[in-house]
């Protein structure tokens, strides 16, 4: 007889995992009987849901009742949920969309990326995103646009506000010069500091370069502008300055759509005020001055606006600093051993204007190559997505609204040609013809102002889906990226967006903007 030795089974695979404490969040935004009806929908939902995995566990349904979803702050079971959430009492937050979450962006990226550190992951329901996967870090990147468009909106009234006070005369200003105090919005003489803007003057006239003015000032212990030392940078600035002649020109900067500070350089319109306020220099000097430091520019063989480098280098001219608004300047640091960086250029000439410091060149070059790699990765569910919601914009209302705009400018102009026979003949008087085409030429002029505004609205519309169109045909080919491609750089990304030295944004050129953290 065969001798068989039973062995026991091995039970180290079988051990049951721990199940995932699942809790739900739900809100309606009213009291009202049909929404109360809704919310009690919703938590049998998510009851039934969570109890009906297996490898879950029901862990609370948390509900705010008529309640807004506009501030975290006025919901406390939100709270309450966070909270037990610190206590690690729950592993995953299930809810029914983003705008059930947090109807507000900035609010919603909050406390999901607090939620990440603590190792929570939320899914939302309508969007199918779940935050612990690499293709919901992605899309949570594209909704932070969302975030910067409802800034966007505000920032659009308040520069409509500040452009009408601009055309008015009316804006007050906030940041005096050096030589001026600001007393409630308007310009007062600082006799102190206007004699050194006077000496300054005087030096420049006498032939001194701005490079040993500001030595001199410096070794005399004068401070300039918020106690900070004197540059040739800054002595240059004060010698084009109009508010030193009592004149005060308004937008000489601007922002993007990004927030960033430009210099203005023509792209929106500027206002000029004459005898704004009490002058320091006469007009006279100040004109004489213009032309030293024009003389001593043309000498030295530089000119104003020279893009000798610009584009020497894949980041040249791409890199902006998200404090100031400043572009980013390449040089090489030596630290043990030479390697390249970047620095944002106000904070190399001017220290106390801005703090942003370098970045190094293989840290941006190695977030990019992350970044694409995330693209390629996620390109089904981010990419593909975004393709088909700009294709189904329906442009037809658009080219419809157009067709009629020009209709109507065309009928204006016959009635102007109309108007013009009437007064040649006689049949009118010049005051009644005058009244009726001044009517025509401003709503001509409202109209025109439209078709503009739509013809831009398209035009972004086609470029959008064409670039995304050709992202995704990349991504969809693409292997995995193992070293930086400058070429790849250029074909995809507009610039680079420095927020601090931990984190980027690649605004590409399809409209969207995606942040990376930077990797030392």
């Amino acid at each position: 007889m065969k001798k068989v030795t039973l062995i026991a089974p091995n039970n180290a695979n079988s051990i049951e995992q721990p199940k995932l404490r699942v809790a739900a969040y739900a809100r309606v935004s009213t009291g009202s009987e049909d929404q109360l009806v809704s919310l009690e929908t919703q938590k049998s939902h998510y009851e039934s849901t969570i109890k009906a995995n297996p490898a879950w566990v029901f862990a609370g349904l948390y509900y705010d009742e008529g309640i807004t979803g506009t501030k975290k702050e006025k919901r406390p079971e939100l709270l309450r949920m966070i909270k037990d959430c610190e206590k690690r009492n729950i592993d995953l937050i299930m809810t029914k969309s983003i705008s059930r979450f947090a109807r507000n962006t900035m609010d919603c990226l909050e406390l999901v990326r607090r939620l990440t550190k603590l190792g929570i992951s939320v899914y939302f329901e309508s969007e199918n995103i779940n935050t612990g996967s690499m293709e919901s870090e992605l899309m949570l990147s594209i909704l932070s646009g969302l975030a910067e468009g409802e800034s966007a909106s505000i920032a659009e009234n308040n520069k409509w506000s500040i452009q009408r006070r601009f055309q008015n005369g009316t804006y007050k200003i906030g940041c005096s010069p050096y030589g001026y105090d600001a007393v409630d919005g308007e310009l007062i003489v600082n006799k102190q500091q206007a004699e050194i803007v006077r000496f300054i003057f005087s030096e420049v006239l006498s032939g001194k370069g701005v490079h040993m003015i500001a030595k001199d000032l410096n070794a005399r212990g004068l401070k300039g502008k918020n106690g900070g030392r004197w540059t040739s940078s800054t002595i240059r600035g004060m010698i084009g300055n109009e508010k030193y002649i009592g004149d005060a020109i308004f937008q000489k900067t601007y922002s993007d759509s990004q927030f960033n500070r430009h210099k203005n350089d023509g792209e929106k319109e500027q206002y000029l005020i004459r005898d704004h306020h009490q002058p320091i220099i006469s007009r006279d000097d100040f004109e004489a001055a213009q032309k030293v430091i024009e003389q001593r520019g043309k000498e030295k063989g530089l000119e104003k606006y020279n893009k000798k480098y610009l584009n020497r280098y894949p980041f040249s001219g791409k890199i902006i600093c998200g404090q100031c608004g400043g572009t980013f300047k390449r040089r090489t640091h030596s630290s043990g051993k030479k390697y390249i960086a970047w620095c944002c250029n106000t904070h190399i000439t001017e220290i106390e204007k801005c703090s942003m410091k370098y970045i190094s060149n293989s840290e941006l070059e190695f977030a990019f190559v992350t970044m694409m790699n995330k693209l390629i990765f996620g390109h089904q569910n981010v990419l593909r997505p975004l393709l088909m919601s700009l294709r189904g914009i329906d442009s037809n209302n658009s080219m419809e609204l157009l067709q009629e705009i020009d209709k109507k400018l065309a009928d204006i102009e016959e009635q102007r040609k109309v108007l013009m026979g009437l007064q040649t003949r006689g049949y009118l008087e010049p005051a009644v013809y005058t009244r009726g085409n001044n009517d025509l030429l401003q709503e001509a002029g409202q109209l025109q102002r439209r078709k503009e505004s739509l013809i831009s609205f398209i035009s972004n519309d086609s470029r959008h889906l064409s670039e995304v169109s050709a992202l995704l045909q990349f991504a969809t080919k693409a292997t995995m990226q193992s070293c930086f491609d400058g070429e790849l750089f250029s074909r995809f990304v507009d610039h680079i967006i420095v927020y601090s030295r931990k984190e980027i944004g690649f605004v590409l050129k399809c409209g969207i903007t995606l942040k990376e953290r930077l990797v030392k």
